[in-house]
C-alpha cells in the first residue's frame, strides 16, 4: 500500500478537530475566571468524546462550546479532568451536528519516535484550522513548569519539537502521516520556538473508561518523582549491582525515578524522603512514569511495597495507596463576592500543605477589603478553627451580616506566619451559597446558605480625643472623621471599589458628616466612620452633590456615648492672597496634622473629562494654599479653628497640579441648608469656562457690558461662556455652545458663586452674548435630589443601570437606555463583547428606554438562547452583538434600595 500524503492525511482528519470557546465563570484553584480559545480533537465520533488540555477543561466550572470546520457549533459538557496531567475529555451530542460526519482521531502515543515528521492541527493563535510542521527531539522532556502556585503537570515525560505554537493551540493534536495522535499540544516557548507535547498513554485508559461508563480511578501516593540519570543516582547511593540490573531491563533508558518531594501529611509521608531511589514496586523494577502510574491507578485503597535506595541502605516500605480524585476539589463557597474551595493536591505540593484546607481562589468584595489575599489559608473565623469547607460554612451561616469579625489566615507560601484581620460580613450585595461539582453534566449546583441571623445590636462607645499644642487642631479634633466607603460593584464609572477621606462633623445632634466625593463616590457601598481612631461606627450616605466635589453622609449620633463630639463652626469669609490659613485634617494612617500656611488665590476648577463618565466637579472657584502637604485631607481654617474652605480630593478627578483645593464654606452652607430644607440643587445644567475680557470682546462683547462686568470685582475677571451642556436638558433648546453669560435676573454674573446662587430656581432669566447680538432668554434648571445611582442589575455577567449624570454632562451622550458599567470576567458579557461605557438601546430589535422596559425584554428567555443587542457607544456608534445567555453561572439579578434598605433579589 502506497505510503499516505500530508495532504491526504490532513484532509481527511480536519473535520475532526475543533475550535473550542471556553468560559470558566469562577476563580477555582491555580485558575482566574476567564474566557478564551483553544483547540480539541474528536476522539470517539459515535459517542462524542473531544479531547483536549486540562487547562482548557479547567479544574473548576466552565461553560464551553465547539465549532467544527464548517462552522456547526455544539454545546460542550466536561466529562473528565485530569487530577495532574494536562489532558481532559469533553462530550457533545451527536445528534446535533447536521452538516457535518467528523472521524475519530485514533490515539497511538508508542508510534512516536525521535526524528518523525509532525503536524500541528489546530487554531494556532485564535486562526481557524492552522497546520504548524515539526519535527521529535526527545521523547523524555521534563513537564513544563509554569512557575509556583499555578497549574503544573509532573510525573510524566513531554515530548519535544521545534514547532513554535501559540495562543489557541493548546489541545491540538500532534498528528503522524498516517492520521493518529502522537501527543496532546500543551505548551511553548516562543523564546525557543519550542513545543511540549503530552503523551497519551493516561488519556488512553480514561477514554475506554468513558466509552464503557466506569469511573476513572486514580492513585496517588501524594509524592513528587523525576527521572535521574546514572551518575547522578551513582551520587545518591545507587550501588553496580541494582544499576546492572536496571541498565538491563531498561536498554532505551539511562536513569530511574527518585523522589523529589512527599506532601505532609499524605500517603508516603514519614515512609519516603526526597532523594530515595525508587527500585521496585511489589518485587517488579519501575523505572519510568507510565508503569508507576498505571500501578498506582490499578491499586487505590491498597497496599503495595517498595523498594528504596536511601544512601547505602536498601528499605522496603509499605505504602497504602491514595484516591487523587478525593483530594481533587469538586465544591466550593460563594460568600461576598470571594470563592472558597479545598486545597487541591495541586497547590499543596507546591507549597507541602495537606490538601483540604480552606484555600482563598478569589478574594471577591468580603475577603478583599478585608485585606485577606489570592492564595490565603484560612485557619479560623470569629475564634473558630476551620480546617474543611463544612467547618468554615457552619460558622459562617451564624454570622449576622455585617459583623466584624476576626479571620486568621496564612499565606499559602508562609505556612508559619499566621496573619489576624477584621472581617465585615457582607450578606446584602452577593450570594452566599455552596457549589458541588454534578458528575457527567458539567453543571455545578448551588445550595444556598442559612440565611443570615438578625444583625447584632451595636453598642455605643466613648471616644476619648487627644491634646495638641495646636489650638486650631485641639479644636477641630472633635469634628474630625476617618471615613472608609467600599462599592461592591463597579458603577457610574468608578474605576476602583475602596475609598478612603476625611470628614467633618457638621451636626453632632443628627450625626451629619461632610467629605468629598473621592472618599464617598456613591450612594452604593458600605460606610464606616471612625472618631479619634479609636470608634468605628457604620454610616449611610444622605446626599451626593451633583455638582461639586461634596457628599453628606450620617451616624447614629446615640452610638458616641458621652463624647465630645462638636460640629464644626464655618467662617464664610474668604482669605485673601497671602492672608494665614490653617490645614488640619487626617493623613491615610488617621494621625491629626495641623501646618500654617498661605492662601495663593480663589481660581476657576479645571478638570480634565472623565474617560470612564465618573463624576467631575464644574462651575466652581476653589482655594489654593501655599505648600500644601500632599496626603491630608480636612479642611482650610482660620486662625481661631473656624472652617473657611474643605480641603476636598481632586486627585482622581484629573486635577492640574495639586490634588487638593479648598471649597469655600459659603457653597457647603448653601448645600446644607438646602437639604435640610428638603429643596435639592437646582441646576442649569450648562458647564461654563470663564474666558478673559480680551476674548469675549473679539466676540463682539459691547463695551457697556464690558464695563459693567469689570465693575463687579476688584480684580479683572473675564465673561462666563457656554462650554458644554447637559445631553437632554432644558437649557439645551436655549443655550449654544460658546454663548457669553451677561446677567442672571437683571444682575450683571461673571463668576460662579453669583451663577449658581442665582441659578436656584425654577427658571431664570438670561442676558447672553450670541455672534455679537445680546438675547434675553428664560431657562429652565433641573433640580436635582442627589441620591445618584439607587438601582443595579445583574444580567449575563454585566453590571447595568441607569445613564447616569456624568456621561450626558461630559460627552452629551443622551440618557437613554441601560449602560453597561462593568462584566465579569469568564461571563457571556465578556465573551460576546458587552463592554463597560456602552448603552444597550435595543434587544431583538425592541427598542429600550430604561432598566424596566430591558428587564421585560429579557423576561423568560431560556439557559443558552441566543439574543440580540444593540449597542451605542459613546460617540454615537452603534453595533449589533449577539450572546447567547447562561442561567446557571449568570442569573438575573437585582438590588435596589427599598425603605431605607438595600435589597438583591432573582429576576
Amino acid at each position: 500500500m502506497a505510503e499516505p500524503s500530508w495532504s491526504e492525511t490532513l484532509d481527511r482528519i480536519a473535520p475532526a478537530v475543533v475550535q473550542i470557546r471556553v468560559d470558566a465563570p469562577r476563580p477555582f484553584d491555580t485558575e482566574w475566571e476567564n474566557t478564551t480559545e483553544a483547540t480539541g480533537f474528536v476522539v470517539d465520533a459515535e459517542k462524542g468524546l473531544i479531547l483536549t488540555n486540562r487547562h482548557v477543561v479547567y479544574p473548576g466550572p466552565v461553560v464551553a462550546e465547539a465549532v467544527f470546520q464548517n462552522a456547526e457549533e455544539v454545546d460542550l459538557t466536561p466529562v473528565y479532568r485530569d487530577p495532574v496531567h494536562d489532558f481532559g475529555f469533553f462530550r457533545y451530542d451527536p445528534e446535533d451536528l447536521r452538516h457535518i460526519d467528523p472521524v475519530s482521531i485514533p490515539l497511538a502515543p508508542e508510534a512516536a519516535a525521535v526524528g518523525q515528521d509532525i503536524r500541528v492541527v489546530g487554531n494556532d493563535a485564535g486562526e481557524r484550522l492552522s497546520i504548524l510542521a515539526g519535527t521529535l527531539a526527545r521523547l523524555d522532556r521534563d513537564a513544563p513548569n509554569y512557575g509556583r502556585g499555578r497549574y503544573n503537570d509532573f510525573n510524566t515525560f513531554y515530548f519535544q519539537a521545534a514547532s513554535g505554537t501559540s495562543g489557541g493551540s493548546s489541545g491540538s493534536p500532534v498528528i503522524d502521516i498516517q492520521g493518529r495522535a502522537l501527543a496532546l499540544n500543551a505548551a511553548g516557548r516562543m523564546d525557543a520556538s519550542s513545543s511540549y507535547f503530552l503523551p497519551l498513554q493516561r488519556a488512553i485508559r480514561v477514554l475506554d473508561r468513558l466509552r464503557n461508563g466506569e469511573d476513572v480511578t486514580r492513585g496517588t501516593l501524594q509524592t513528587t518523582f523525576v527521572r535521574q540519570s546514572y551518575d547522578e543516582l551513582r551520587r545518591l547511593g545507587l550501588d553496580e549491582v541494582e544499576e546492572t540490573a536496571a541498565r538491563l531491563n531498561f536498554p532505551d533508558y539511562n536513569g530511574m525515578l527518585v523522589v523529589d518531594r512527599v506532601v505532609d501529611g499524605g500517603p508516603a509521608n514519614d515512609l519516603l524522603q526526597p532523594g530515595d531511589i525508587l527500585l521496585r514496586i511489589n518485587g517488579e523494577m519501575v523505572a519510568s512514569f507510565v508503569p508507576l502510574a498505571e500501578i498506582l491507578d490499578d491499586s487505590v485503597g491498597k497496599s503495595l511495597q517498595l523498594d528504596i535506595r536511601r544512601g547505602d541502605e536498601t528499605r522496603q516500605v509499605d505504602v497504602t495507596v491514595g484516591d487523587l480524585m478525593a483530594i481533587t476539589p469538586d465544591r466550593y463557597l460563594e460568600v461576598g463576592g470571594a470563592v472558597l474551595n479545598p486545597l487541591s493536591y495541586q497547590q499543596a505540593r507546591h507549597f507541602n500543605r495537606p490538601p483540604g484546607a480552606v484555600y482563598v481562589a478569589s478574594t471577591g468584595f468580603m475577603m478583599g477589603r478585608s485585606g485577606v489575599p489570592r492564595g490565603a489559608i484560612i485557619r479560623s473565623l470569629d475564634g473558630e478553627t476551620t480546617e474543611t469547607l463544612d467547618e468554615f460554612r457552619q460558622v459562617f451561616e451564624g454570622l449576622s451580616d455585617g459583623a466584624r469579625v476576626p479571620v486568621r489566615y496564612t499565606r499559602i507560601d508562609e505556612p508559619y506566619r499566621e496573619v489576624l484581620a477584621t472581617l465585615t460580613v457582607d450578606r446584602t450585595w452577593f450570594p452566599a451559597r455552596d457549589c458541588r461539582m454534578e458528575s457527567g453534566t458539567g453543571r455545578w449546583p448551588c445550595e444556598e446558605l442559612a440565611a443570615a441571623p438578625a444583625r447584632n445590636e451595636i453598642k455605643p462607645g466613648s471616644v476619648r480625643f487627644g491634646d495638641y499644642g495646636d489650638a486650631r487642631a485641639q479644636r477641630l479634633s472633635r469634628s474630625m472623621v476617618w471615613v472608609e466607603f467600599d462599592m461592591p460593584f463597579r458603577v457610574e464609572g468608578m474605576d476602583g471599589v475602596g475609598f478612603t477621606g476625611t470628614g467633618i462633623v457638621v451636626d453632632a445632634a443628627q450625626g451629619l458628616v461632610l467629605t468629598d466625593r473621592a472618599a464617598v463616590p456613591s450612594r452604593m457601598g458600605d460606610l464606616r466612620l471612625t472618631f479619634a481612631s479609636s470608634l468605628e461606627v457604620p454610616g449611610e450616605v444622605v446626599f451626593l452633590h451633583p455638582l461639586n466635589n461634596l457628599a453628606l453622609v450620617q451616624y447614629d449620633s446615640a452610638l458616641l456615648v458621652g463624647s465630645e463630639v462638636r460640629p464644626v463652626t464655618f467662617n464664610p469669609r474668604l482669605p485673601g492672597s497671602g492672608d494665614d490659613v490653617w490645614v488640619v485634617g487626617k493623613r491615610p494612617d488617621q494621625s491629626l496634622v495641623s501646618r500654617r500656611t498661605e492662601a495663593s488665590g480663589l481660581d476657576p476648577l479645571r478638570l480634565s473629562l472623565s474617560s470612564s463618565f465618573r463624576f467631575r466637579d464644574v462651575n466652581l472657584e476653589t482655594l489654593s494654599v501655599v505648600n500644601a502637604p500632599s496626603d491630608v485631607g480636612g479642611v482650610l481654617a482660620d486662625r481661631h479653628g473656624r472652617v473657611q474652605a474643605l480641603w476636598s480630593n481632586y486627585g482622581k478627578q484629573g486635577a492640574r497640579g495639586d490634588a487638593f483645593k479648598g471649597i469655600p464654606a459659603e457653597v457647603i452652607q448653601d448645600m446644607l441648608a438646602r437639604y435640610r430644607n428638603g429643596e435639592g440643587i437646582h441646576s442649569l445644567e450648562v458647564e461654563f469656562l470663564l474666558m478673559p475680557m480680551s476674548s469675549a470682546r473679539k466676540l463682539g462683547l459691547p463695551e457697556a457690558w464690558a464695563s459693567r462686568l469689570a465693575d463687579l470685582d476688584d480684580r479683572p475677571r473675564g465673561v462666563l461662556s457656554v462650554e458644554r451642556i447637559v445631553a437632554g436638558a432644558p437649557a439645551e433648546d436655549y443655550l449654544e455652545s460658546g454663548d457669553l453669560l451677561l446677567a442672571v435676573n437683571g444682575t450683571p454674573v461673571n463668576d460662579f458663586r453669583r451663577l449658581n446662587q442665582a441659578s436656584q430656581a425654577e427658571t431664570v432669566d438670561l442676558s447672553i452674548l450670541r455672534n455679537g447680538e445680546v438675547k434675553e432668554l428664560t431657562v429652565p434648571t433641573q433640580r436635582m435630589d442627589g441620591r445618584g445611582v439607587e438601582r443595579v442589575i445583574h444580567w449575563a455577567g454585566a453590571v447595568l443601570h441607569e445613564p447616569h449624570r456624568a456621561m450626558a454632562a461630559q460627552r452629551g451622550i443622551p440618557r437613554r437606555g441601560v449602560f453597561v458599567s462593568n462584566f465579569s470576567y469568564g461571563s457571556p458579557a465578556s465573551r460576546y463583547g458587552l463592554n463597560p461605557g456602552r448603552r444597550i438601546i435595543e434587544v431583538d430589535g425592541q427598542s429600550v428606554s430604561d432598566l424596566d422596559e430591558f428587564l421585560e425584554q429579557v423576561a423568560g428567555r431560556e439557559h443558552r438562547s441566543p439574543i440580540r443587542l444593540r449597542l451605542e457607544d459613546w460617540d454615537g456608534t452603534t453595533d449589533v452583538v449577539t450572546l447567547k445567555l447562561d442561567k446557571h453561572f449568570w442569573p438575573t439579578e437585582e438590588i435596589q434600595r427599598e425603605d431605607g434598605e438595600w435589597v438583591r433579589r432573582e429576576r
